[in-house]
């Protein structure tokens, strides 16, 4: 059987058009769009999701049937850029907690094994992984991994099917999270970064009292220890803090 793409119309053309947009987003969305997790099970969901939201997206393509190739073309083209923005959007917002996990990290001592890395940078630190694994949790438990769901649908609100895309707006909202997500990285990071102050600026003052003492060797494990400690008590806030942001951000999508 040869489908010549002009001639899809009709709900077959609509669901091929919302299962581009879909698809794209969900192959980014952190935990789900995972190279860990198999593509068929990807594809599968993606398919899912399309099938929900296609009666409630319908009316958004009564002006969309493309009469060439090369409109039709276009139209997918769009359509993935529109599922690209929403799933790249929370990427980044998942990279703040990469960004505290690593000063964390750096600042405890416990990001030492990056400095030999077999794997040439693949893995990012420990801290930085659980914080992540924690989020993501976290997020499925509160039901948050809906606002993705409902950011698709906002999404035809603020990029209509066939429209010109609002490249200046998408570009300053790009802009805006990454910022956002940095400073909240850095937020997060905070208490650690003030503790790692103090502790360094007591072993230096050890170290001047009593040079000949290997302040290295008692000041590591000490440091290593306070910093868990302080993890231990601020992880409820940290992921708090997170939520909150990432509801607020996801949000913006909602129609």
């Amino acid at each position: 059987m040869i489908i010549h793409l002009p001639d899809l119309s009709g709900a077959i053309l609509i669901t091929f058009l919302v299962f581009a947009r879909t698809g794209a987003m969900v192959m980014l969305l952190p935990a789900i769009g995972e190279q860990t997790i198999p593509t068929p099970v990807r594809l599968v969901l993606a398919l899912a999701i399309s099938l929900a939201l296609t009666p409630v997206v319908t009316a958004s393509y009564h002006d969309t049937q493309p009469a060439t190739t090369m409109a039709l073309v276009l139209l997918i083209a769009k359509e993935i850029t529109a599922g690209v923005l929403v799933g790249a959007m929370a990427r980044i917002i998942m990279s703040a907690l990469q960004v505290a996990g690593t000063l964390i990290a750096t600042q405890t001592g416990l990001a030492y094994a990056q400095t030999f890395d077999p794997t040439q940078g693949q893995q990012s630190a420990e801290i930085g992984n659980f914080v992540t694994l924690l989020a993501t949790v976290l997020i499925f438990a509160t039901n948050l991994h809906h606002l993705a769901i409902g950011a698709v649908a906002g999404s035809y609100a603020l990029i209509p099917p066939g429209a010109a895309l609002p490249t200046a707006d998408m570009a300053e909202l790009t802009i805006r999270l990454v910022s956002g997500s940095f400073a909240l990285g850095l937020q997060l990071a905070a208490p650690f970064l003030v503790f790692g102050f103090a502790v360094s600026a007591a072993i230096g003052l050890l170290q001047r009292l009593v040079p000949q003492m290997q302040v290295f060797f008692i000041a590591m494990p000490i440091n290593i220890l306070a910093g868990l400690f302080l993890l231990m008590l601020l992880v409820g806030s940290m992921m708090t803090a997170f939520l909150n942001f990432y509801s607020s951000q996801m949000a913006h999508f909602l129609s």
